[in-house]
């Protein structure tokens, strides 16, 4: 184990991690319908079944960062900065709306996990600093989720 002293001294029997990896998690309720406007309702239920009305879920959304380790502070990222970019980014536009209606930044998304991943990874990726983004996992259901790695 790593472990750093107050000076920012290495501790004895170091062993050398190649990547660190700091992972933070937050959830949210949302309410969605996955459908396009050009297609008919036959069609809609057809490709997105029961998903083509309306319904929400109860996401989790789980951010990955990887960084040097900071001599001073002994961590890749202070986790109640990651936390305040994925809220900020994310969380507080996205939680208890309708992603279809009140999300300026899906406007024109259909949205699916896959859309939502891709469209919050923007999103948090431009608002993080200090870190790299390098994992996005967005946990629909018990039984859906997607993810992203760089």
């Amino acid at each position: 184990m790593l472990k750093i002293g107050p000076r920012g001294e290495a501790g004895p029997g170091v062993a050398s991690a190649t990547t660190l990896i700091v992972t933070r998690r937050a959830t949210f309720a949302a309410a969605h319908v996955l459908r396009r406007g050009d297609w008919s309702e036959q069609r809609n239920r057809e490709v997105f079944g029961a998903c083509a009305g309306e319904h929400g879920h109860n996401y989790t959304l789980e951010v990955s960062v990887t960084g040097p380790v900071d001599a001073a502070t002994g961590m890749v990222i202070n986790l109640k900065e990651l936390d305040r970019a994925i809220r900020s980014a994310v969380v507080d536009q996205v939680d208890h709306r309708h992603l279809n209606r009140d999300v300026l930044f899906l406007d024109g998304v259909i949205p699916t996990a896959e859309n939502l991943a891709l469209a919050f990874w923007s999103q948090i990726d431009a608002n993080l600093e200090g870190a790299r983004l390098e994992r996005l996992k967005l946990v629909e259901s018990e039984n859906n989720s997607v993810e992203i790695r760089r």
